[in-house]
């Protein structure tokens, strides 16, 4: 169909109205096929992602941006993966200030939060084709648990140290200064009570899947931890990584000491291995993304081209690209996989 009148759509499926892949003009209610597809290095990416989408899911969007004049001018229906449901997205040439653009990414996801769906406003978007790099933040992120939290559980102070965790990962407290306070808490504590822990990771729902895709098409996969290298070594070999990055608990007769061992991996040492890690393997900035939940990622996600919120605390979510707030991580492949040139 070159043609579409998105009033006339209503509750219809745009999987069965739109061809997959193929961009159309947006001229006020109307949608033509076009053979001009958007370059990834101007104007905004604007997705919508979640359920099925329809016209109306549509109109609402183009009637939002219009309120911070943002102008659409093409829209494209695709579908990254057979697990996941098409996703829609819209170019715009409009340029926004910092400030506008953080305005529009906050009312946007209110707008797709209202229809049960999620959001993203992105420029020059990475390639999932072409070799990239993906540093990605342990705890509550490739995992579902924050492991000092659980090591505490087990030695029965984890109400101490889990409000010391969430100041942190809120950006109340120093990092250093809360690993510090937590880790002391533990001293005693024997390995063998944590050894099944570490045997048995809870998986965030989706991470293996997307690193498996990303591995297959020649991208670098590494964790950037504040936790502890003793837990990411165990994923290593499930999520294909090809280093890990984490502070190490010092363990004599056993037992941990209460004291952590060498330099700490914090915010700013995040962001500095995903520089090192992009220069050494010359990709372009574009070509890097970093996922992660906590306050302590924020630094790290700004040095990527693309800073991605999982499950993100509220000021993390505030200030990343994108974010995912439910679902399968398999979703950042919405962010990969915009048919651009």
């Amino acid at each position: 169909m070159s043609s579409v009148s998105l009033t006339h759509l209503s509750e219809q499926p745009l999987s069965q109205v739109l061809t997959l892949t193929k961009w159309y003009q947006v001229e006020n209610a109307q949608l033509r096929l076009t053979d001009n597809q958007p370059s990834r290095q101007q104007g905004l990416f604007i997705t919508l992602f979640g359920d099925e989408l329809t016209a109306i899911s549509t109109i609402t969007l183009l009637s939002f941006a219009a309120q911070y004049k943002v102008d659409i001018s093409a829209l494209c229906l695709y579908q990254p993966d057979v697990q996941l449901p098409a996703a829609l997205v819209f170019h715009s040439n409009t340029e926004l200030s910092d400030t506008m653009l953080a305005e529009f990414r906050h009312g946007l996801r209110g707008v797709a939060n209202d229809q049960g769906l999620q959001s993203a406003c992105i420029a020059n978007p990475a390639d999932l084709q072409q070799k990239g790099l993906m540093v990605m933040d342990m705890d509550s992120t490739a995992i579902t648990i924050e492991c000092i939290d659980e090591i505490a559980r087990l030695a029965g102070v984890y109400d101490e140290v889990a409000s010391v965790t969430a100041q942190a990962m809120a950006g109340k407290l120093a990092f250093n200064d809360s690993l510090y306070q937590r880790v002391a808490k533990l001293e005693g504590v024997e390995l063998p009570l944590i050894q099944t822990l570490k045997d048995d990771l809870p998986l965030m729902p989706g991470i293996q899947a997307l690193c498996h895709i990303l591995k297959s098409h020649d991208w670098h996969l590494v964790i950037a931890s504040g936790g502890f290298t003793w837990f990411a070594e165990a994923l290593q070999k499930p999520l294909q990584l090809d280093a890990y990055y984490a502070n190490e608990l010092e363990i004599s007769q056993g037992k941990l000491t209460g004291n952590v061992i060498g330099d700490i991996v914090n915010a700013q040492r995040k962001a500095d291995i995903l520089s090192d890690i992009r220069t050494k393997l010359a990709l372009p900035k574009h070509q890097s993304v970093a996922i992660g939940d906590g306050a302590n990622d924020l630094v790290m996600m700004a040095e990527a081209g693309t800073g991605i919120a999982v499950h993100g605390k509220p000021k993390v979510v505030a200030k990343a690209d994108a974010a995912i707030c439910q679902g399968s991580l398999l979703q950042v492949l919405y962010l990969l996989t915009i048919p651009v040139r």
